[in-house]
């Protein structure tokens, strides 16, 4: 099953970087404010799904844009192309997110960056992986040093969780090294989980953002919760993640900020 996801992730991949030579000339729709789909996402998600379903056809499957394809107990979860408004704008930081679930366990992913050549690979149980080179969280072990990955709500449904989001990023920034922001939260929880990153956090997420970097940061010895500390961030979207002690002390600066509506 990794075997196949990997070819899906390599083919899609291929399709962005073709198109990544010519932008200027992509059609591009608003799914809604500040929310941008192109034929490159189509396509690539078309492409996805073609080798998926070739090899599973009984597979249930849950894209972006297409939406959810009826089947069995396994789920593949399918960004085509996380970062698109990146991808618009040439700044070279998206990825192809692919998942899969065997009813409510996380047991392949995949996020493959095409810019940089990077595969990032884990199945459940076995470890993750960077271009087949094990990796793991890093082991730092406070905040005052850590480096910390996050990503704005940005979105016109998302503005009810500025006011806390913005109360939240106050607290992290105060007592960190430093907060990135790549536009990609694929990559983001692929870069925590090579210790490109200390810790993660991030609000009102979809599945198919998160679902194979999810796996990946467990897989490289990570804690992923959502903003309760339970594991429901799959159905809420709000996750906070990293090493065990990073992820603690990151829990303890986010809680007491955390509004009804993000609980």
């Amino acid at each position: 099953m990794l075997t196949i996801a990997i070819r899906a992730a390599r083919s899609a991949g291929d399709i962005i970087l073709r198109a990544s030579e010519n932008v200027n000339h992509i059609q591009i729709d608003n799914k809604e404010q500040h929310d941008f789909v192109t034929e490159v996402d189509r396509q690539a998600e078309a492409e996805i799904i073609k080798i998926l379903k070739t090899a599973y056809p009984e597979h249930a499957i849950l894209a972006e844009e297409s939406g959810a394809h009826e089947g069995n107990d396994y789920t593949w979860i399918i960004d085509p192309l996380d970062g698109t408004t990146n991808f618009l704008h040439g700044f070279p930081h998206y990825a192809v997110s692919i998942a899969l679930k065997h009813k409510n366990n996380l047991i392949v992913a995949v996020v493959f960056d095409p810019q940089r050549d990077e595969l990032f690979t884990a199945s459940r149980g076995d470890g993750a992986a960077l271009n087949g080179k094990r990796i793991r969280v890093t082991q730092q072990s406070n905040l005052s040093g850590a480096l910390i990955g996050t990503g704005f709500p940005f979105k016109a449904q998302q503005q009810q969780y500025l006011g806390a989001y913005l109360n939240m990023f106050e607290a992290v920034c105060i007592n960190t090294s430093g907060i990135r922001r790549t536009g990609s939260a694929a990559i983001d929880l692929a870069y925590l989980a090579m210790g490109r990153l200390d810790g993660f956090w991030e609000v009102d997420l979809k599945p198919w953002d998160i679902a194979a970097g999810l796996l990946l940061v467990k897989e490289a010895g990570g804690v992923v919760t959502d903003l309760a500390f339970n594991d429901q961030y799959l159905e809420s979207g709000n996750l906070i993640a990293g090493n065990p002690k990073t992820h603690q002390a990151l829990y303890q600066l986010i809680e007491p900020h955390v509004t009804e509506n993000l609980k």
